[in-house]
């Protein structure tokens, strides 16, 4: 669906009861359906989390998030220190200031997406200060931390720590994937001519 308000698309939006739809650019999108493992490490991610941020920051999952250019998402994990996000707005179902955004790649289908015109427009937020993606198709995870006018960049691997300056914890990066079955390696399938014969 193109060429609509944002009005109206938090209308859509709020009247549907299965589907949540982001906004860009006057476009709507259906969200797709996570996996066990994306819902695994998601649920992961809150149990680490939450304790670090109770007492100062909220954790949100899968909430719409406007960004000052007036675009919507959901990111499916989100912190934000701000408590006008969850007070004194007069808006219970979104949210404008995060400081954290963590989103866990589908194989595929919104990895690019993710990885960059989504984190375009999320650099729009002068809160947000890291962006954490996680890969579901290998044990991988990739940190953009904001440093002045830049965005410093870091590779993860399940030996190493994720280091979250932002609430001040540091994660072994293995136990974000406890409990899935997401490779630690990338998994590389054979492709062989069938007419050809075996040594």
């Amino acid at each position: 669906m193109t060429g609509i308000s944002p009005q109206e698309y938090l209308r859509i939006d709020r009247e549907s009861s299965d589907v949540k739809y982001e906004y860009v650019d006057g476009r709507i999108y259906a969200m797709a359906g996570g996996t066990i493992n994306h819902d695994q490490i998601c649920t992961n991610v809150t149990a680490l989390l939450y304790p670090y941020v109770q007492d100062r920051c909220r954790l949100f999952l899968n909430v719409r998030l406007q960004t000052p250019g007036e675009q919507y998402f959901y990111p499916d994990i989100t912190v934000s220190c701000n408590s006008l996000d969850w007070q004194g707005r007069g808006q219970k179902d979104t949210f404008f200031s995060p400081c954290l955004i963590m989103e866990v790649l589908s194989p595929r289908s919104t990895e690019s997406y993710d990885r960059r015109e989504k984190f375009t427009y999320y650099q729009e937020f002068p809160t947000l200060q890291e962006y954490v993606l996680i890969n579901t198709r290998r044990q991988l995870v990739e940190v953009y931390r904001r440093q002045d006018a830049k965005w410093a960049y870091e590779k993860l691997v399940p030996d190493q720590e994720l280091e979250l300056v932002t609430i001040g914890l540091i994660i072994p990066v293995a136990t974000l994937y406890k409990l899935t079955e997401v490779p630690v390696k990338p998994q590389w399938r054979s492709i062989r001519n069938e007419n050809t014969p075996s040594a």
